[in-house]
């Protein structure tokens, strides 16, 4: 089994990055390279759990889908989406946040197994673990831009007073 495991710094609150970190729609942006969509189940929006997204994109020059499925969720500090459909053997994506000093540290564990044998661990180690580190920096960077970029703080009061 592959482990990779990434930390990121967030100057935004971890409920903005939690949600974020679930939009369908800022998956597909920080995808664009492998022309990843959603192609089935939620489609758009923030998933939730127990709900399942179909991603078709293309890696290493062929159109690849994956059906996830979030297993686990705890609201602002942790989800997790597995696979259910797909070309790995097995799939694992936790996803972690804690908040400090109003920033949030965000921290990915994916673990993944790849089929085929010596033959799927050959090609894990020279080209897979390098692709599945560089997508998720990717993600990262966008998830970093995006919520930080529409992170406003709110009004100090309702009436404009302080």
């Amino acid at each position: 089994m592959t482990e990779i495991n990434l930390t990121t710094k967030i100057n935004a609150p971890k409920q903005i990055v939690f949600d974020a970190s679930r939009n369908i729609d800022i998956h597909q942006k920080s995808a664009r390279k492998s022309q990843e969509k959603a192609i089935a189940g939620i489609t758009f929006g923030l998933i939730n759990l127990n709900e399942t997204v179909t991603w078709r994109g293309k890696h290493f020059g062929f159109y690849l889908t994956h059906k996830s499925r979030i297993t686990a969720m705890n609201f602002y500090d942790y989800f997790v989406d597995e696979m259910e459909e797909g070309k790995f053997k097995s799939f694992k994506h936790e996803h972690f946040f804690e908040e400090e000093n109003g920033m949030t540290i965000m921290k990915d564990k994916l673990q993944y197994e790849t089929p085929f044998g010596i033959f799927g661990k050959l090609f894990d180690v020279l080209f897979l673990k390098k692709h599945q580190t560089k997508f998720l920096l990717n993600r990262n960077k966008v998830l970093k831009d995006v919520s930080e970029t529409d992170y406003e703080l709110p009004p100090a009061s309702a009436g404009g007073e302080i």
